[in-house]
């Protein structure tokens, strides 16, 4: 590592009612890698922000290479060498690689139109230089999300960035895909530059970062040297308490099947898969991306059609066509996109939750407000929602409170099926252990989970089974007895 490159000082930011930020420090050194880590809430993204030149600062001094600087502006930023790659990638999806790239800032040719030939050209430099097999050409959208990851990191260096922030940047990647991401992390502060890593597997963060700042409820906790703590240190410090039971199961055996699926089959996607969902158990559901688990979900859901197959809830077949066919029967889906797929986020915490169960508060074309308003607040109460009020907008919540206002939304329904997509992904230790300990109850009073997850000691840790999948197939089904990270690996890559 070398000099200091950043250094923010009691940085505060207040919002009406509430401080995001009060006295925060921070620093970053060339060719470091610095976690910045909390819980949902804490005030990271805030802090990132503030860098990025989206929000201003209150108080406080940002230095750069020694220098003051005020970032009152994205612009700002980006002539400091300063590029964020947020959790939900910003690319333009209709737009090719290069056009991505150099948006906004296309080189020219004589005639002052756009060089398309010396633009693909320097682009797929870049793409060589980082070892990434695709074309500049190429349409983003037809790229994976590891892909697409990599764009945005070689649009950062073509802005000759000396600080990039990553934020959760690995949490639709494979094994492999981070292997990758790593190495470039490595020779990009190889170059000097200084790396702001934001994430919540604190795996990760021991492998890759050199340093790790601690923020809870907006305040600066500690920095930490990574070789000179470990993770119940962190813990402590992130939730400011420690955690007795991380994952929460009381392991009952069960017998009596509620869902049968038999030669479920969609071309080119799933083939011939059979499994079956017992009453009050957790099944996982195991496999790398791209092994077609959420798209045999979405099938189950009725959100996408199947050719063959049938499906059976307690030993009598079903015909689910599209989702409310599924809620009818009892069937509900929380998908792994909560953003884009599963919630209103401009609208409030009682809308969501009441959203799908309305017509029980309706007489007379009129809704019951007073009883929605308590049945809303009983799920608040039961998933332990931290809002100020049920009014409150939902975008101004953390991710874990978010991911629970999904859960309430579709407990709501009182379902028997409840299928839960990735549930823990960019939710903080904390909110995880608290939903653990929410399907925990769930499974004990009758309704049965299918747990589609791509952390293994999540899967292992709460699933009485676990299928693991394959190129859209089923590879097998491991008992509780049977578990191991080595063997669920071993089959989703193919092996036995």
């Amino acid at each position: 590592m070398g000099e200091n490159l950043l250094k923010m000082k009691n940085v505060s930011k207040r919002f009406p009612g509430v401080y995001a930020l009060q006295g925060v420090q921070f620093e970053l050194n060339r060719g470091e890698v610095h976690a910045l880590l909390g819980e949902n809430g804490a005030g990271k993204s805030t802090l990132i922000k503030i860098l990025g030149g989206i929000y201003t600062v209150d108080h406080g001094e940002i230095y750069f290479n020694g220098e003051e600087e005020q970032i009152a502006s994205v612009k700002d930023a980006q002539e400091l060498g300063i590029s964020i790659i947020h959790q939900e990638l910003a690319l333009i999806p209709y737009l090719t690689v290069a056009e991505n790239i150099y948006l906004g800032r296309e080189p020219l040719n004589r005639y002052g139109l756009i060089d398309f030939p010396m633009m693909n050209n320097k682009t797929q430099e870049l793409l060589e230089d980082f070892g990434i097999n695709i074309s500049a050409e190429m349409v983003v959208h037809k790229l994976t999300v590891a892909q697409q990851q990599m764009v945005e990191i070689i649009k950062a260096v073509s802005f000759q960035s000396k600080i990039i922030v990553m934020d959760e940047p690995t949490s639709s990647l494979t094994e492999k895909e981070v292997k990758f991401l790593f190495d470039t992390i490595k020779s990009l502060t190889k170059k000097g530059v200084g790396i702001i890593y934001i994430s919540h597997r604190m795996e990760e963060l021991f492998e890759i970062s050199d340093r790790i700042t601690v923020l809870r409820d907006g305040q600066y906790i500690e920095t930490v040297k990574t070789k000179e703590t470990d993770q119940d240190t962190l813990i402590n410090m992130m939730v400011g308490r420690k955690l007795e039971s991380y994952y929460v199961r009381d392991f009952i055996q069960k017998e009596d099947s509620i869902l049968k699926v038999c030669n479920l089959t969609k071309k080119g996607v799933l083939n011939n898969i059979n499994f079956n969902l017992k009453k009050g158990e957790i099944l996982g559901f195991s496999g790398l991306v791209g092994a077609g688990r959420s798209e045999l979900m979405k099938c189950i859901f009725g959100l996408d059609s199947y050719e063959h197959g049938k499906v059976f809830l307690d030993n009598r077949e079903i015909s689910i066509s599209n989702p409310n066919d599924a809620i009818q029967h009892g069937i509900v889906y929380v998908p792994e996109d909560r953003k884009k797929e599963g919630l209103f986020l401009s609208q409030s915490v009682r809308y969501n939750i009441s959203i799908k169960i309305l017509g029980r508060f309706m007489r007379w074309f009129k809704v019951r407000h007073r009883l929605e308003s308590g049945e809303v607040d009983k799920y608040i109460s039961l998933l332990s929602i931290r809002t100020p009020h049920e009014e409150q907008v939902v975008n101004k919540l953390s991710g874990g409170n978010q991911q629970k206002i999904l859960i309430a939304k579709w407990l709501a329904t009182q379902p028997k099926i409840l299928i839960l997509d990735e549930p823990t992904r960019g939710v903080d230790v904390g909110a995880k252990a608290e939903i653990y300990s929410i399907m925990n109850d769930l499974v004990k009073e009758g309704i049965s989970i299918i747990l589609v997850s791509s952390d293994l000691p999540e899967i292992i840790n709460m699933s009485d089974r676990v299928a693991v999948m394959l190129n859209g197939k089923l590879q097998t089904i491991f008992k509780k007895e049977e578990f191991s990270q080595e063997k669920i690996m071993s089959y989703a890559t193919g092996g036995s």
